[in-house]
């Protein structure tokens, strides 16, 4: 339960959020999360009274409501263990996306106290006020018009169309250099929606004066296509970064389109494959003595028309022996217990088809690491194959934190420190 005059609501993945079924303000809240279920890929699943969140991590802004899940990977749900969470999911986020992770007491917001939601608008704003401060780009486009004066190609059949009465004028077409174009269209239109959505205060002002100095630019619906079909050259290859952003919060923004409901924006991230793409940009930044890359395939499995291929998370090759490493991340916490026989079982497969020197599963959990051997085919003994279980304990600590993480993956697999 909670209380319905907060505007913020934490939670845990796979947690349960209930509402009071005589409380109206509940209702009609729990009323939006359901019809927005029932609408797009739901995050969380319906239950009696309420919704249980499934394993994506970030946040949903419904009306003025904000919810936030944040990672489950401690026993304890107290209000310290939440503040850690926030912290370093928010950083989690800015090492997978690039961008510069600053001290939380150096940026301009304080981002320990903020949710998901004012990280991705700091950093759009911060990207907008970029852009103008280097001077935005023109590009050529075309406009069809009716005009008084021949200025430019003739359209015949629309100015026999448009101009039967209006013999002075002429439907042309006419190319114009200007700041107006599609790049800028999507940028403003990912400002006005955040000036809608933004309830942070230390952003208000910043967001009122990128509208001010922002050119005004027309309105334009954007879909999927929209950003699949910009193709950047040399001069608006700076504009890339923002709108990545901006395609990540207006593809994700869906207005209230029945009475009743509210407008919803969800940045919501599945947390196995934050947890997978996190530990790879740290192990790529700091093992230098490996080649580490992500998602290799090999082909597997192969019948009439279908086939079927293996795919390990992380792969590490050695650079000076060429020697191999598989390291396969999961985002759970094993409590205590062995892992799964299908982790082992892929691991095994993995050692095999890799010729991998040893493989490890990385997991959260409490810092206990431990190596263990496959059997032989035999039965009878055990083989020359190993599989480590490397637990990395968080740390409130973003920078201990990642630290930690490589000096765990080098200890647990006997790699020498460079």
């Amino acid at each position: 339960m909670f209380n319905a005059g907060r505007k913020h609501i934490i939670v845990f993945e796979h947690q349960k959020l209930l509402f009071d079924p005589v409380n109206e303000d509940e209702i009609n809240l729990l009323n939006s999360l359901i019809a927005y279920h029932g609408d797009y890929s739901p995050f969380y699943k319906l239950i009696r009274n309420g919704v249980q969140f499934c394993e994506y991590v970030g946040v949903l802004q419904i009306g003025e409501t904000l919810i936030e899940v944040l990672p489950k990977a401690d026993k304890a749900v107290d209000e310290e263990t939440k503040s850690k969470w926030q912290g370093l999911l928010i950083n989690m986020i800015r090492t997978v996306w690039g961008f510069s992770v600053k001290d939380s007491g150096s940026s301009d917001l304080k981002l320990k106290h903020n949710s998901v939601l004012d990280l991705y608008f700091e950093l759009y704003i911060s990207e907008l006020e970029s852009l103008l401060h280097a001077g935005l780009i023109k590009k050529y486009t075309c406009e069809q018009r009716n005009a008084k004066a021949l200025k430019g190609k003739l359209l015949f059949t629309k100015h026999i169309q448009a101009n039967v009465v209006h013999r002075e004028r002429f439907f042309i077409e006419s190319t114009k250099y200007s700041i107006d174009h599609e790049l800028h269209q999507i940028l403003y239109t990912a400002l006005k929606l955040i000036s809608k959505l933004n309830r942070n205060n230390l952003l208000t002002s910043r967001i009122g004066n990128l509208l001010l100095n922002f050119p005004e630019q027309k309105s334009i619906k954007v879909v999927a296509s929209t950003f699949s079909k910009i193709v950047y050259n040399r001069k608006s290859i700076v504009y890339q970064r923002a709108m990545e952003i901006a395609e990540l919060l207006l593809l994700n923004y869906h207005p209230d389109l029945s009475k009743g409901r509210r407008n919803v924006l969800a940045l919501m991230f599945d947390m196995n494959a934050l947890w997978e793409q996190f530990v790879l940009r740290i192990l790529q930044k700091q093992l230098l003595s490996h080649k580490v890359s992500g998602q290799i395939s090999k082909q597997f499995w192969k019948s009439q028309g279908m086939s079927s291929s293996m795919r390990p998370d992380i792969v590490l090759v050695d650079r000076l022996s060429n020697e191999v490493i598989v390291l396969d991340t999961k985002w759970k916490n094993l409590n205590g217990y062995s892992p799964s026989p299908d982790d082992l079982r892929q691991m095994y497969v993995y050692h095999e088809y890799f010729n991998a020197k040893r493989v490890a599963l990385i997991y959260p959990g409490n810092g206990e690491s431990l190596g263990g051997q496959f059997y032989h085919k035999n039965q009878k003994e055990l083989d020359d194959k190993h599989c480590h279980v490397v637990q990395i304990s968080a740390n409130k600590d973003f920078k201990k934190w990642k630290d930690k993480i490589v000096e765990c993956v080098k200890e647990s697999l006997s790699l020498e420190i460079k």
